[in-house]
């Protein structure tokens, strides 16, 4: 089967400003109708190389091709059809409303004299619907909200009909609603329009979730490209970031904050996906964290290991072991109180049950968040020696009083 065609690559592209020299060796291709991210710390050069892809910027060295052409060999008319470009230095004239500026867009297709035609008109009533701001069309410009704004930029590239869209962070300053809704229409551009759509970002979980390639920048150079399920490891993200408190969890798309430990140390008993908003908290309050025990394929596990938590883990899928149960219990041992997250009991994880019962048996606090509904699974004297709670915050108020400082 044939490669398509990229839309846009760059050869061996240098990029900079004057004689100094951003990042080299760039080796990109942009295909029909994929998101790509640009990922990288600030003053990496994402801006940079968007600036050169987009001819704002003249390369250093080596080319940018765009649909076959190289990109200084195009006219500017003929770019404007192909290319659109929302950059961050952002204009809210005063005094114009948001459909004179979207035609703004419909320039390339228009002829010498500029008149928008009906067709005109129609494209871009199209373009602003389908960022979902035709309650807008009537407002002046600087009226809009940041949101508001950004998605009127994304219409005037739209009123383009381009093949590819270049953004230059184009989430600053959104709230999460708009962050969400922009994000969603650009992907949206991608799959039902067959528009390419290359971004810089800083959010490596959007850019996780909705690219198809992303692109790794740092110190003059292209460290990774390709699909974010590849190149999105928790080692290659803590090198891009330099994270030193946090990590990058591909199977969840998600960035983990580690926190300093400067409280007690609790034993959590959970699985089967009942314990990770309880381990944030408890890692966010400082609390050292012990859990188990937990099979290798559930979901608190990679929760927890990003948190830093010492787990103990099952590595076979089956019913927990008596060895694992004793590891754990020594484990308990060592822990000012033990947490019940009022997990599923099922035959494969009722040694866990026994641990909390074995906790008893210690003496140790045993805090559970079955709010008195376990009782079938425990002894009266069991029960009645436990303590419960409704919710994990007010679990955690309860921990406080029995932990100690480190």
């Amino acid at each position: 089967m044939n490669q398509p065609l990229a839309v846009l690559s760059a050869k061996d592209l240098c990029v900079g400003y004057g004689k100094k020299t951003v990042l080299e060796n760039v080796r990109l291709e942009f295909l029909k109708g994929e998101f790509i991210s640009l990922l990288g710390p600030n003053g990496a050069g994402k801006t940079t190389l968007l600036r050169t892809l987009s001819r704002h910027l003249a390369p250093l060295g080596g080319e940018v091709v765009l649909g076959g052409v190289e990109l200084g060999k195009i006219v500017q008319q003929d770019l404007a059809r192909t290319m659109s470009v929302v950059l961050t230095e952002k204009v809210a004239p005063p005094l114009l409303r948001v459909f004179d500026f979207v035609a703004m867009g419909r320039y390339p297709h228009t002829g010498w004299q500029g008149r928008l035609t009906d067709k005109d008109k129609r494209e871009i009533m199209a373009a602003i619907e389908m960022v979902q701001a035709g309650d807008l069309v009537y407002r002046d410009l600087d009226t809009l909200s940041d949101g508001e704004r950004q998605k009127i930029y994304v219409a005037r590239a739209l009123a383009q009909q381009p093949e590819i869209i270049l953004l230059d962070e184009p989430t600053m300053h959104l709230d999460l609603k708009h962050r969400m809704e922009l994000m969603s229409i650009l992907r949206r551009l991608c799959r039902d329009r067959g528009i390419c759509v290359a971004a810089s970002l800083h959010d490596v979980e959007i850019a996780s979730k909705l690219s198809d390639k992303v692109a790794l920048v740092k110190a003059g150079e292209i460290r990774a490209f390709g699909p974010p399920e590849e190149v999105l490891q928790e080692d290659t993200v803590a090198d891009l970031y330099d994270f030193s408190n946090a990590r990058f969890n591909r199977l969840l798309g998600t960035i983990e904050i580690t926190n300093r430990v400067d409280r007690g140390r609790v034993f959590v008993v959970g699985g089967m996906g009942s314990s990770s908003v309880l381990y944030r908290l408890l890692s966010k309050k400082g609390y050292g964290i012990v859990t188990g025990v937990l099979h290798r394929n559930d979901i608190d596990l990679h929760v927890a290991r990003s948190l830093g938590a010492e787990c103990l883990v099952q590595d076979h899928f089956g019913e927990i072991t008596r060895e694992s149960m004793e590891t754990a219990g020594a484990e308990m041992q060592r822990c000012d109180c033990v947490i019940d997250t009022g997990f599923e009991v099922a035959a494969i994880n009722s040694g866990n049950l026994e641990l909390l019962k074995t906790a008893v048996s210690m003496g140790k606090p045993v805090i559970s968040m079955r709010n008195g509904s376990g009782k079938a699974l425990f002894t009266p004297e069991e029960h009645g020696a436990m303590k419960f709670s409704t919710n994990e915050s007010h679990l955690v108020e309860m921990v406080k009083c029995l932990s100690r400082p480190v």
